[in-house]
């Protein structure tokens, strides 16, 4: 509906459409962050900066004073409750509004001795202001005021559906949600609060899990030919690996191999720490493809990374006959035409490369797995482009930025989850240390003694260059700061996004070399080639990274059994920050970490790498509201396999699977 129907006005609803409403329905959704309980106390309870609300009447003449340019501050006496209270507003200096015999209704703060700050006031009649108020996210031009009457509006314009089944509202004890929607913007009571948000919590849930459940569905639970291929050949490909694979590996693999050679179509997510061996379980799945007589193609975010797990998966399959291609944007014509002309022929087994696998011009004579690394980096539209190119393809997601696996199979309902959450033997925990300071002048001695010991050390920056609008350390600065200082005795690079990936792949090359022994860079380095003897890395502006993003980037560190020395600089004062930091000093688990930032963040990262269409979360928490989206997915699928009863749901979500499928 739209917000012309509730007398919006044109400039006010221009307002709305900045703050992203822009039908009345969105209007119903935009909730209270919180509440204010408006009652009148007897002057004798009130304490020493409490908030107060009170109607009195004008006894003096106000008078205004003037500081500081345009600032004032107007004060007057009012009576109320048969006491003289004097009462402050700054910046307000229309006397006119304070006459004397004026009944006002206030709310301020009190601060002893008879004294007020006044934070608002108004000539309304106080018994049309008690109770509980809500209080909006809102924008200059819009107020409080404003929303709550196109509120009332919009509840009283709408047709307002039930959504919920009866038999699921029962036994929940949920109320209607017409019911929910009144009571979130105008309770009597806290408890009517309390249960219009448990009915909101779990409509929100319901419409995730349905949405993706329909999908999976639809899509993903289509019948295929199994993959036909020998097991004991798996089994000595995994007895010649020069390492043991821990139980979490050798499960993962159990679970991608039964599907493949299942009758459905696999669409499993791979989740596991930075360095948990996630690759192994996708050269594997690839060794196995390729025995079906399929095609494989391995989908990574950059070309380092492409290169690199083009070197691992060479050195495991390459000795088996397996023949590996490598493309991507970098190559030649003539380079990336014969690529082309190898796959399409059938001359290669397993293509690895970055975006340059879904072009057009790149076909495959037998595609039979997709695999698709920090799978978050792609949007759905590439990775279904790249499985379009094969008939019944297997798809294998990997993602290094795990979180617990009952929430996973929760939030990634369309996908099956194996989480490898062991870390490989002799893999050695970073140690991680918070330098409250924005230098690193107290640790130049312990870094010169790791860098003579032969380590290399990564510098990571929030900025590229200097930016007057935020004081961030950027890596221009930091390595001119650091040439004079360290130059003369180790060698110091520097590395950003804006490069070209010819100059980032030639710095990182370097770096892997011994070439350089200090190398600057922005987050890039995040998702990066493995370098032997990178043990040490310093973060400037910490408190600017996510947690889990730090610890991806710290996972560069220590990869080949060398103790890593992780620091953590910040000079925030912001005590929750600090705290934030501090969980990555004491935690080296991914899953945890994840967790935390989860909690802190919230998923928006998460979904954000979903198909669109699928709804999000306002009110629901996915950590703190766990059991309520378990018993969301469990309520879906019974709805789903009932759908012809439910004519409502079934819209809702032949509705959603349509605008998945057409964005």
């Amino acid at each position: 509906m739209d917000l012309k129907a509730i007398k919006v006005t044109p400039k006010k609803k221009e307002i709305l459409h900045q703050m992203g409403i822009e039908s009345v329905e969105e209007l119903l959704v935009h909730y209270p962050f919180r509440y204010e309980d408006q009652n009148v106390k007897p002057f004798a309870d009130w304490k020493l900066e409490e908030k107060v609300f009170f109607s009195c009447t004008i006894i003096n003449q106000a008078k205004v004073q003037y500081f500081g340019g345009r600032r004032s501050v107007t004060r007057f006496k009012v009576l109320y409750d048969e006491e003289e209270l004097s009462l402050s507003l700054f910046n307000r200096p229309w006397i006119s509004a304070f006459r004397v015999g004026n009944v006002i209704t206030v709310s301020g703060k009190y601060e002893g001795n008879g004294k007020v700050l006044v934070m608002s006031y108004n000539s309304q009649p106080i018994e049309e202001q008690l109770g509980i108020i809500p209080v909006y996210n809102t924008k200059d031009g819009l107020s409080q005021k404003d929303l709550r009457k196109y509120l009332s509006h919009a509840l009283e314009a709408c047709s307002l559906t039930e959504f919920v089944p009866d038999g699921l509202k029962q036994m929940y004890q949920l109320v209607a949600r017409s019911k929910a929607l009144h009571d979130i913007h105008f309770p009597s009571s806290y408890d009517a609060v309390k249960q219009a948000v448990r009915y909101l919590k779990y409509e929100e849930f319901l419409k995730f899990q349905l949405t993706i459940q329909y999908y999976k569905s639809k899509h993903m639970e289509k019948s295929k030919e199994a993959k036909q291929f020998e097991q004991t050949e798996i089994d000595a490909l995994i007895t010649s690996l020069p390492y043991n694979l821990t139980d979490d590996q050798n499960q993962a693999i159990t679970d991608v191999l039964d599907d493949m050679k299942s009758n459905h179509i696999m669409y499993r997510l791979v989740q596991g720490d930075v360095g948990s061996g996630k690759t192994i379980v996708a050269t594997i799945a690839m060794y196995a493809n390729t025995l079906a007589g399929k095609q494989a193609a391995l989908l990574a975010p950059t070309e380092i990374l492409a290169k690199q797990h083009y070197a691992n998966i060479q050195k495991v399959l390459a000795p088996l006959g397996i023949r590996i291609g490598l493309l991507y944007s970098a190559l030649s014509s003539k380079e990336k035409n014969e690529r082309i002309h190898e796959m399409a022929s059938g001359q290669l087994d397993c293509l690895v490369g970055t975006h340059a696998l879904f072009q057009e011009a790149v076909n495959y004579k037998n595609l039979g797995l997709v695999i698709a690394d920090e799978q978050h980096r792609f949007g759905v539209q590439q990775r279904r482009k790249l499985i379009e190119k094969g008939n019944d393809v297997d798809f294998l997601l990997m993602s290094a930025t795990p979180i617990p696996r009952t929430l996973a199979t929760s939030l990634y309902g369309d996908m099956d989850v194996s989480s490898i959450e062991q870390m490989p033997a002799g893999r050695k925990p970073s140690i991680t240390t918070l330098i409250k300071e924005s230098s690193i002048r107290s640790i130049m001695g312990e870094l010169k003694a790791l860098l003579d010991a032969k380590n290399q050390c990564y510098i990571v920056c929030p900025a590229i260059e200097k930016n007057n609008d935020f004081k961030l350390r950027n890596v221009e600065e930091i390595y001119h700061n650091l040439l004079p200082v360290l130059g003369k005795t180790y060698r110091l690079d520097y590395l950003h996004g804006k490069m070209s990936s010819e100059q980032k792949d030639d710095i990182m090359q370097q770096f892997k070399n011994k070439e350089i022994d200090i190398l600057i860079s922005t987050s890039v380095i995040e998702v990066g080639v493995d370098v032997p003897d990178a043990n040490v890395m310093i973060i400037y502006d910490a408190e600017r990274f996510g947690l889990s993003q730090i610890h991806q980037l710290r996972g560069r560190i220590g990869r080949a059994g060398g103790q890593g020395y992780c620091y953590l600089l910040s000079n925030s004062k912001d005590p929750d920050s600090l705290r934030r930091l501090e969980i990555l000093c004491e935690s080296n688990d991914g899953f945890e970490i994840a967790k935390q930032d989860l909690m802190i963040r919230g998923p928006g990262d998460l979904l954000g790498s979903r198909q669109s269409g699928i709804p999000g979360f306002i009110l629901g928490d996915v950590i703190m509201d766990e059991n309520i989206l378990e018993v969301a997915k469990k309520d879906a699928l019974t709805l789903l396999e009932n759908l012809d009863k439910y004519p409502i749901i079934a819209a809702y979500v032949e509705e959603k699977e349509y605008t998945s499928t057409m964005d």
